[in-house]
């Protein structure tokens, strides 16, 4: 057991780790462009917190959460999402006296007990995006565009915003009633969790995955035959703002999201091949969110998008994705008078800003070459008792196998000025 990792959350091994830094760097600059700022949570929070801001009826509370009690006999919990935690930390820390409205984004793994699939492990990891503090469609439409840039950017096919509007409080108390109207002949037959939603929150019923529970809900009543004047006006102007962008989009009357705290928009985002789509994010705006958690009467908006989920589906796309130059020089010294130079060397290079690689098993110049070429290093510096005693090494460039000699005392500034020379003319193949 001890070398075996529980059911469920998986190793990101260096092979594909560079992945994952080339996927978060093009996340933050994206976020620098759109003027958001880094935001780093807690791991765990009270368990309150996610009961009153994702709300009791969901899934997440009720089936996924990773909930335990502390030596002080506080319930605590790892937490399952990232939007509870940013409320959380804009009222605490008094975010809602700055300049509104604060954009804030957040990158890190998440907890839920899920069955795990390709994609979907209980740990997980998750990029997401909050704006709170402002009530106007432009914002819903700045959101949407964002999640959707990052998919179009990587080059995925058929990127398309599936969009709805789960109305407010005051639509959807017309909403509710109509809907158990229609839901209460088939009662019995809905699945335990949908009879136990019925009364508490029926809109969670159209959301059920069960097979059975959506066959009876077809032909159901749909939220926007229901909104108020304001949500329907703030709906067609988010249309609209899109249709000015550019960015696709379709309406999906069935689309009511996970989380009992949406309000008004409420979107997904999938890419794929017609017919086999990917859903890769979900979001949607939560006007009542910060002040049920105690702070402001502050509306906000935000997606996630899971990163393991995104890393899938470009793969099974076949995009690939810029690799890193892991070695800029590797120093091979032969013999053990090679030793102290060699060590030092490495050392000179690396505080010059190199990525350096060297032999640390005595092997000859044959196998030091071999490793060279796995790391694809650039240029070899090879030192042996020859070289030592005239003070110099000599220096291979392997892209086209050139052999210059120079004192090793120039070393690194001769490295440095011939790849940045390179880098410049574009000569390296």
């Amino acid at each position: 057991m001890l070398t075996t990792k529980p059911r469920g959350i998986n190793d990101i091994l260096p092979e594909e780790v560079w992945k994952w830094q080339y996927i978060e760097n093009r996340l933050r600059d994206l976020a620098g462009r759109f003027g958001f700022q880094e935001l780093r949570m807690p791991i765990f929070e009270h368990t309150e917190l996610f009961q009153r801001g994702i709300g009791d009826t969901s899934d997440v509370v009720e089936k996924e959460m990773y909930t335990f009690t502390d030596r002080g006999d506080r319930s605590l919990t790892l937490r399952p999402e990232g939007t509870a935690g940013v409320a959380r930390a804009f009222v605490e820390n008094k975010l809602y006296s700055g300049t509104l409205p604060g954009k804030y984004y957040y990158i890190g793994p998440m907890f839920r007990y899920d069955r795990p699939q390709a994609g979907r492990y209980r740990q997980f990891n998750q990029f997401g995006v909050e704006t709170i503090g402002g009530h106007e469609p432009a914002i819903d439409s700045e959101v949407i565009a964002f999640a959707y840039e990052i998919f179009h950017g990587l080059g995925l096919e058929n990127v398309l915003v599936h969009l709805n509007s789960v109305g407010c409080p005051t639509c959807r108390k017309a909403y509710r009633a109509v809907l158990q109207d229609f839901l209460r002949p088939s009662l019995g037959q809905l699945c335990d969790t949908c009879q136990n939603r019925f009364e508490r929150n029926p809109m969670r019923i159209l959301d059920c995955k069960s097979k059975h529970c959506h066959e009876l809900i077809q032909g159901a009543p749909t939220i926007t035959q229901y909104l108020c004047e304001d949500c329907q006006k703030h709906f067609e102007q988010v249309k609209a703002i899109l249709d000015g962008m550019g960015i696709s989009f379709k309406i999906n009357q069935g689309l009511v999201r996970g989380l009992d705290y949406y309000t008004r928009t409420a979107f997904e985002i999938t890419a794929g091949k017609e017919g086999s789509q990917s859903a890769l994010c979900g979001g949607g705006r939560y006007d009542n969110l910060i002040e049920e958690i105690g702070g402001p009467a502050l509306p906000g908006i935000g997606f996630a998008l899971g990163m393991e989920r995104l890393l899938l589906v470009l793969d099974q796309q076949g995009i690939p994705l810029p690799k890193p130059d892991l070695c800029d020089v590797f120093v091979a010294g032969l013999g053990e008078n090679a030793e102290i130079i060699t060590s030092t060397l490495c050392h000179q290079l690396r505080l010059a800003g190199l990525r350096v690689q060297r032999d640390f098993q005595g092997k000859g110049l044959k196998a030091q070459m071999k490793a060279a070429d796995r790391y694809a290093a650039k240029i070899v510096l090879i030192l042996g008792d020859e070289e030592i005693n005239r003070q110099v090494l000599i220096c291979r460039q392997m892209w086209n196998g050139e052999q210059t000699t120079i004192e090793i005392k120039d070393a690194a500034s001769f490295v440095v000025n011939t790849l940045s020379a390179i880098e410049v003319e574009g000569e390296m193949k």
